[in-house]
């Protein structure tokens, strides 16, 4: 089958997304075209398959507000329509509730992927504290488990989520995001830094974990004096994560957002890669960070948390090294083991390779996704041909 799908993405599209273009222009049966509601400064989709309300204009504005108050844009509506879209895909579950209404316009089955916080985050503290998209997935996610065709999560943990909120067994399946290892490979012949080198690539978020890495540094750094952290991102914990390092002492560096390219040549250059995720006090949870793949797919021994979807990726002693959550003194003994042994980063550095290569190619993985478009197109079809023949010619 060849034909055009939209991958719907509220703001398009964020540094941290790279799985969201990736994942669409793996995509060989489908056409996919990016809808939301305004681009972002990040990630660039192809121009003439982006679809966004302008907001630069008045007339822009007034339909984003109308959008998202209503679910209702004719402009969206009426470009949207215009590509003849087979089905809708969102990513992250607040978005598929937004989308919802655009989807029983143009009645095409709706696909929502969830990623992490939007199925793991209470609803106490989004009905209190979220922004309007997050409110609206707690309002209407009886109605989006009703209509939704199909939910993705993109790890076991998440899945398990999704049930117990009481998302249907047969509309749930686990799969996994790819990254491309063709981009994210070792290279030959090029010895790490000079320094023992521990690198974290993240946003400065709760779940993330950032402070636990600068204390568990502190004491790798009293053992292997020689070692540095080096520290990828930007968010709002940034400035405290700063003055916890200088007041540490720690021989440290936060080098900010950096493109794909320049976070490769890091993930090359380091000698561990590190992120001790937690769950956040609102419930907050990693998905399957795509991070960890990258890591894994240069060849780079990784020590992480036995939170959420992170031990589907990393498995302790063969791929990686996993302590629990919070826990800075194994951290701080992982991270020195490993920066102590070589023999034991070599061994980790192939099986983690030889596991993203088996488990998480974005080729592969876009191979399976068609199959779920696939599936949910013939079921739609199924089900047009079982309704009364006056129904079908309705629309």
């Amino acid at each position: 089958m060849n034909g055009n799908l939209v991958l719907y993405r509220e703001d398009l599209l964020p540094y941290s997304e790279t799985f969201i273009l990736n994942q669409g222009e793996s995509l060989r049966q489908f056409t996919p075209y990016y809808v939301g509601t305004r681009r972002v400064d990040g990630i660039a989709t192809p121009a003439e398959r982006t679809i966004v309300l302008d907001h630069r204009t008045p007339l822009g504005r007034s339909e984003e507000l109308l959008y998202k108050a209503t679910g209702f844009s004719p402009q969206l509506l009426r470009r949207v329509r215009a590509v003849q879209p087979l089905l809708l895909h969102a990513h992250f579950g607040f978005d598929g509730a937004m989308v919802l209404p655009l989807a029983r316009r143009l009645r095409r089955p709706l696909i929502v992927t969830f990623h992490g916080r939007d199925a793991t985050m209470r609803d106490e503290y989004l009905k209190r504290a979220g922004s309007l998209r997050e409110r609206r997935l707690v309002a209407w996610r009886s109605r989006l488990i009703r209509e939704g065709a199909l939910f993705i999560a993109v790890s076991e943990h998440i899945r398990r989520q999704l049930l117990d909120q009481g998302f249907p067994h047969e509309k749930v399946v686990t799969h996994y995001n790819g990254i491309d290892t063709r981009f994210f490979t070792p290279e030959p012949g090029t010895p790490p830094a000079a320094e023992p080198t521990v690198l974290f690539v993240g946003r400065f978020v709760e779940k993330k974990g950032a402070f636990y890495l600068l204390r568990a540094m502190h004491a790798v750094q009293r053992l292997v004096p020689e070692a540095r952290l080096v520290l990828i991102g930007d968010g709002p914990q940034r400035p405290a994560l700063e003055a916890l390092a200088q007041q540490l002492g720690l021989r440290c560096a936060f080098v900010g957002k950096q493109p794909l390219g320049v976070v490769r040549e890091h993930l090359r250059a380091a000698w561990v890669f590190c992120l001790p995720s937690v769950t956040a006090s609102n419930g907050d949870t990693e998905g399957l960070p795509t991070v960890l793949l990258e890591a894994l797919a240069t060849g780079l021994p990784t020590v992480t948390t036995a939170s959420a979807g992170n031990p589907e990726a990393v498995r302790d002693g063969e791929t990686g090294l996993v302590v629990a959550e919070r826990d800075e003194t194994a951290l701080a003994r992982a991270l020195v083991r490993l920066l102590r042994d070589e023999s034991l980063r070599c061994r980790l550095a192939l099986a983690g390779r030889r596991a993203v290569e088996q488990g998480f190619d974005a080729e592969r993985q876009a191979r399976g996704l068609e199959a779920l478009y696939l599936r949910v197109l013939g079921q739609t079809l199924s089900e047009v041909g079982r309704q009364p023949a006056r129904t079908r010619m309705e629309g």
